[in-house]
């Protein structure tokens, strides 16, 4: 397996890919020459022949350039990467390169998702629907039948009461709690959360 990105996040998916008894991590790849070494792995920075068979994930935090590597490489990517302490329904949808962390829940009938984040305890309830490149940050509490639009954030300890639609590339502060539908592109913070501002997102 190939991981991309050689940040803090790339050290929980080797936790998990070692928690999922995989083979092994053949590489580590990150375009920034100065990082050598993550954990007890090297860290390569160019693809070669021998990678071209590989499965990959990409562990990379920031939700527009895990869209945009992952457009660029257009590659064989893994199933879901599932830590062995999330609590998942038999009846969900999660789609490849999503990363469920320790101790997340993922209840009945949920979808989720290419390349999303679901991290450390955070939980997504029944019927939510979580588009592509979506991070749901520790924490964080999606309650039932909420829709999340593509590449959205959703902050640390954050609650999204049942029924609400999270437009997408909208970015939820830590701790906020939302009751009402939030537009694309929208910034907001607070409880009950407000919008802010809006985010610029090229090439989204």
């Amino acid at each position: 397996m190939i991981i991309y990105g050689a940040s803090g996040h790339a050290k929980v998916i080797i936790d998990i890919i070692i928690s999922q008894d995989y083979d092994s991590i053949d590489f580590i790849i990150d375009d920034d020459r100065s990082i050598n070494k993550l954990l007890d792995f090297k860290v390569t920075h160019d693809l070669t022949q021998e990678m071209v068979d590989q499965i990959a994930v990409i562990a990379i935090g920031n939700n527009l350039t895990r869209k945009v590597v992952a457009n660029k490489i257009q590659r064989l990517f893994c199933e879901a990467l599932v830590h062995k302490s999330a609590v998942i329904s038999e009846n969900t949808e999660i789609g490849k390169g999503t990363v469920i962390m320790p101790n997340a829940v993922i209840n009945s009938a949920s979808k989720i998702g290419v390349h999303c984040i679901i991290n450390t305890g955070s939980v997504i309830e029944h019927d939510v629907v979580i588009d592509n490149y979506v991070h749901v940050s520790p924490s964080a509490t999606v309650t039932g039948n909420v829709k999340i639009g593509e590449g959205s954030h959703i902050g640390a300890a954050a609650t999204i009461i049942p029924g609400i639609k999270i437009g997408k590339w909208v970015t939820i502060g830590a701790g906020a709690v939302i009751i009402n539908d939030i537009p694309d592109f929208a910034v907001v913070v607070g409880t009950p959360g407000k919008v802010i501002k809006f985010n610029t997102i090229k090439n989204e």
